[in-house]
């Protein structure tokens, strides 16, 4: 996963795969959705990133499984 911030558009890019985008959804005026051709989630832009999404912060967190 890649997250690209460009300051002069203040907007967000999530990156979940390299896969060509088929098709763009509009969630709503600030949100988009990239999908390959399966449907599959490609990417995310979010416009007005810094009040909508808090991109201040980002953190990553894996919790392991646990194995009975």
């Amino acid at each position: 996963m890649k997250i690209k911030y460009f300051e002069d558009t203040d907007t967000a890019l999530l990156e979940f795969s390299d896969h060509p985008v088929f098709e763009t959804k509009e969630i709503n005026e600030n949100i988009y959705l990239d999908l390959d051709e399966e449907g599959n989630l490609i990417g995310m832009t979010i416009e007005h990133a810094l009040s909508l999404a808090n991109i201040n912060e980002v953190s990553f967190q894996q919790i392991n499984r646990q194995v009975a």
